[in-house]
């Protein structure tokens, strides 16, 4: 698969839709979002609220975040964002994560001494830099960015852990294929719009929503009861706490919306809100959206 680089690469189309994502060109968020939008115009970003502003501002029409990891778990900061900004979550993909020992061309294993990628990369990685013990792990911003460096510092002796299309992207070499502990390494990632401009799937079957409730005893029982009682079936729940105010929190919960029997769809979702707006203080829907069925496997 062909990664589009960013605004500046030679024939791009001035009518493709903008993309933002958190790290560099070649990463799995790069990767993630061509699946959600195979044409798209990559807009690289360093951090992840920069890729928000992005959305903002119009630099980007659109972004691709990481929104949860099958072993590391979420990823609490994008939660934050989707609540404070003003956007809507459209769609939903999964991607296989496969890691890969990169260097440049001609780096032998047994020279390699230091080995970079971001922290999570590091962590599920673990066994195989275990088994060489000569590899010092350090943490990168980003496992792209770490292949970049590699490059441009022509350093024989240092390594990096990342795609294979991170590789390809940069003119690297891949000396060891899928050295991640665990094979069934996931991310789900969504994909964001301005809440001006989003439209909601018609075969939508999946809800993200966000609240606040009272403190006190039984609050959190309530809600979700109200919720399962309108026969949605809750798929996730995810806790933040409330900036200022000590042992409040926000929960976020994603749930799937139910059909009718005759195949038609319900208005399940709104019957959702509106179960939940009776026990909470604060209900913001983040995006209804179909849900993601098939997994993507990151190119070997």
């Amino acid at each position: 698969m062909r990664l589009t680089a960013d605004r500046a690469r030679p024939g791009a189309k001035d009518d493709s839709m903008k993309i933002a994502i958190q790290g560099e060109p070649g990463s799995f968020s790069h990767e993630a979002a061509l699946k959600l939008v195979p044409d798209a115009e990559i807009v690289p970003c360093a951090l992840s609220a920069e890729v928000f502003a992005a959305l903002d501002s119009g630099a980007a029409d659109a972004a691709a975040i990481p929104i949860e990891n099958s072993l590391a778990g979420s990823v609490l900061e994008h939660f934050d964002l989707l609540l404070h900004h003003d956007v809507t979550v459209v769609r939903e993909a999964l991607l296989r994560i496969r890691h890969n020992l990169i260097a440049v061309a001609g780096a032998k294993m047994d020279e390699i001494d230091r080995v970079y990628s971001h922290a999570v990369a590091l962590a599920q990685c673990r066994r195989f830099l275990a088994e060489h013990p000569r590899m010092k792990a350090v943490a990168f911003y980003d496992t792209a960015g770490s292949v970049k460096q590699l490059v441009n510092q022509r350093d024989k002796q240092a390594g990096a852990i990342a795609s294979a299309q991170a590789a390809a992207y940069y003119g690297a070499e891949i000396l060891a294929r899928g050295i991640e502990d665990d094979a069934e390494n996931y991310t789900r990632f969504f994909l964001v719009r301005r809440s001006s401009e989003a439209e909601t799937d018609p075969a939508a079957n999946k809800m993200s929503v966000a609240f606040t409730l009272e403190h006190k005893p039984g609050s959190l029982v309530a809600a979700l009861s109200a919720l399962s009682a309108t026969g949605t079936n809750l798929t996730k729940i995810e806790s933040r706490p409330v900036p200022g105010k000590p042992w409040e929190y926000i929960f976020y919960v994603d749930c799937q919306i139910a059909s009718k029997d005759d195949g038609t769809r319900a208005d399940d979702g709104t019957r959702a809100l509106q179960a939940l707006s009776q026990h909470c203080g604060m209900v913001k829907e983040l995006g209804r959206y179909r849900e993601a069925r098939g997994i993507e496997t990151s190119t070997t």
